[in-house]
């Protein structure tokens, strides 16, 4: 069981929060309870359908710590971008416990998670500022991709997280020069192999960890970032990109004489 930092819930409160975190954007249902300054968690493959194992998952990890979901503080979900139906099930799980409850929902993108978790505490590269590059395989020779630059809690964007072709990615790790590499440490050396190879050597293996979501989301918080439960969506991406595309093809045909 890890420790998270405490969140006051007013100015001159010392209570802490407790906090729901859920994330089905990949192969696994990872959920986080943060309650009185410590942090529980439980994961579990998906299988074929989320939504088949969260639930009951939920509810037991709420009834092993001994409370109902009305009595957090807050509602967190990995917001994107990875599979569509996973993204969509952790988006309603969240609206409906806020919504149930008052309370409201932070979204806490997956690369960013990706990227503040390759310079968790653990990686001995938390103290300095670090550029980042975060990138899963989103399938079809396509990555999700984005470049964050930060420490701990504390990230500004460079690049959003966008959809580009796998063999784009030695071309922007070259123009953005990471510190770090982050994401399937094996996919991601392979997808960089024609970069230089000071680049490849800069790959870290990192998966999503719902310890770290749940710390972004509490940072979150505590500066006010939250939505309304109606306006949490999930951040697809590959859904932009896609009327991007055509929309460019549209205008090079109507430029052909």
């Amino acid at each position: 069981m890890a420790r998270v930092p405490a969140v006051a819930n007013g100015p001159d409160s010392t209570a802490v929060t407790t906090l729901f975190v859920i994330d089905t954007a990949a192969d696994f249902c990872s959920l986080a309870l943060v309650l009185g300054g410590d942090l529980h968690i439980a994961r579990s493959p998906a299988g074929h359908n989320h939504i088949e194992h969260v639930m009951p998952m939920i509810e037991a990890l709420f009834a092993r710590q001994g409370i109902r979901p009305d009595q957090c503080d807050a509602f967190a979900y990995a917001s994107g971008p990875g599979s569509f139906t996973g993204l969509r099930v952790a988006c309603t799980v969240v609206q409906g416990l806020a919504l149930g409850s008052g309370r409201p929902v932070i979204a806490v993108g997956n690369l960013l998670a990706l990227a503040a978790g390759a310079v968790a505490p653990d990686t001995g590269l938390a103290n300095a500022q670090q550029r980042v590059l975060a990138a899963v395989d989103a399938r079809m020779q396509q990555a999700y991709v984005a470049v964050h630059e930060g420490a701990g809690t504390r990230w500004r964007t460079l690049l959003p997280s966008t959809l580009v072709a796998v063999e784009e990615l030695p071309a922007l790790a070259g123009r953005w020069q990471p510190d770090v590499c982050s994401g399937n440490g094996a996919w991601l050396s392979k997808c960089l192999a024609g970069a230089d190879a000071a680049l490849v050597q800069r790959v870290r293996d990192t998966q999503v960890d719902p310890a770290v979501l749940a710390r972004l989301a509490l940072d979150r918080l505590a500066s006010g970032e939250v939505l309304d439960p109606a306006s949490a969506v999930p951040d697809y991406v590959r859904h932009d990109v896609a009327r991007t595309v055509a929309q460019r093809s549209a205008a090079r045909q109507a430029v052909k004489p």
